[in-house]
C-alpha cells in the first residue's frame, strides 16, 4: 500500500474483494463525521428517488405535478436570495461533515458590515465542497467570524430545476448565479453579499489532486457587476478542495474533451470521470 493510500484508510481496515471495510473499533466521533458526510451525499440521489416514488403513487402523483409546475413556472426564490432557514444552516450533521475533512475558515481581514461583497471562490474542485460547507452552512461559523455579513452562495439556475434538492439548497440560502439574482441580493442592504465559484464547470475539469489550476482569464463579468453595484471583491482560496476526489484528466485533443465542452456550452455543467476515495469509500472504510 502506498503512503497516499495509508492516509485514506485506517491501517487495520478489512480488505474484502478489494473493498476496505472499517474496523469495529472506529471511534464514535469518526462515525458521526462519516454519517454527516453520507447524509450530504444522499441529497441529490435521494431527491430523484423520492420524485419517482411520488410520481409512482397515484394519490401523490397529481400533487407532485402541481409542485413541479410551481417550481418551474412560478417560484422566483432562486432569483431572490433563496429561502434561507437558520435551522437548516445550523443542523448538527453539517458540523460532523466539516470535522470529517476537516474544514475551517481562516480570516485574513475584517469585512465591514456596512458594505456589500462579492466573494470569488477557487478552486471549483469536483463539487465545490468547501464553498458548500463554509458558505452554505454555519458548520465552520461563518456568521461568527464575519458578523453582519449575510452571504448567499450562488450556483447554476439549472440546479433549481431538480425537485426536492432545490428546496434543500434554497433553505441554505443558495441562489442563482445570474446577474439579476446578484443585484437583487445587493439591493437588500449593507452586509448582503454573494459568493461565486468563479471557474465554474470549466475549472472542475482541472481539479486534479495536488494541483490548483484556476480559470480566470475570460471570467470578468463578476468584476463588472461588483463595480456597478458598489460591492467589494474578496478572494477565497480553499486548500485541499482538489484532493477530495481523484479526477481523471482528459486530453484536450480527445473526443471526450470535445463532449465535455459541448455539455458545458449546452447545459452549463459538464461530465467528468473521477474516483471518490474520501467521499464514497469512506462510508465503509473510515
Amino acid at each position: 500500500m502506498s503512503n497516499e493510500e495509508n492516509t485514506r484508510y485506517p491501517p487495520n481496515a478489512y480488505n474484502v474483494l478489494g473493498i476496505r471495510f472499517a474496523p469495529l473499533n472506529v471511534p464514535l466521533e469518526r462515525r458521526k463525521q462519516t454519517l454527516g458526510t453520507l447524509i450530504w451525499l444522499t441529497f441529490l440521489p435521494g431527491s430523484f428517488i423520492l420524485s419517482f416514488f411520488f410520481l409512482y403513487l397515484s394519490y401523490t402523483r397529481w400533487l407532485f405535478f402541481a409542485y413541479l409546475a410551481w417550481i418551474w413556472f412560478w417560484d422566483k426564490a432562486p432569483e431572490t436570495g433563496g429561502r434561507v432557514s437558520d435551522f437548516v444552516r445550523h443542523m448538527t450533521f453539517w458540523k460532523w461533515m466539516a470535522r470529517y475533512f476537516p474544514m475551517e475558515i481562516r480570516k485574513d481581514a475584517e469585512l465591514d458590515p456596512s458594505r456589500n461583497y462579492l466573494v470569488g471562490y477557487h478552486p471549483h474542485g469536483a463539487v465545490a465542497i468547501g464553498a458548500w460547507v463554509n458558505f452554505g452552512t454555519e458548520a465552520t461559523g461563518f456568521s461568527d467570524i464575519f458578523p453582519g455579513i449575510k452571504l448567499n452562495l450562488l450556483t447554476l439556475l439549472s440546479n433549481f430545476n431538480i425537485p426536492i434538492f432545490r428546496d434543500i439548497v434554497l433553505a441554505l440560502g443558495v441562489a442563482s448565479v445570474s446577474r439579476k439574482s446578484i443585484e437583487y441580493i445587493f439591493r437588500q442592504g449593507p452586509g448582503h453579499s454573494v459568493a461565486i465559484v468563479i471557474g465554474g464547470a470549466q475549472e472542475c475539469l482541472y481539479a486534479k489532486p495536488h494541483t490548483i489550476e484556476l480559470v480566470l482569464r475570460k471570467r470578468l463579468g463578476f468584476i463588472k457587476v461588483a463595480i456597478l453595484n458598489g460591492a467589494l471583491l474578496v478572494p477565497a482560496l480553499t486548500f485541499g478542495e482538489n484532493e477530495a476526489y481523484d479526477l481523471f484528466a482528459t486530453n484536450e485533443e480527445s473526443v471526450a474533451w470535445r463532449i465535455q465542452q459541448w455539455c458545458k456550452r449546452t447545459w452549463g455543467w459538464t461530465m467528468y470521470r473521477f474516483l471518490a476515495p474520501r467521499l464514497l469509500i469512506f462510508c465503509i472504510a473510515h
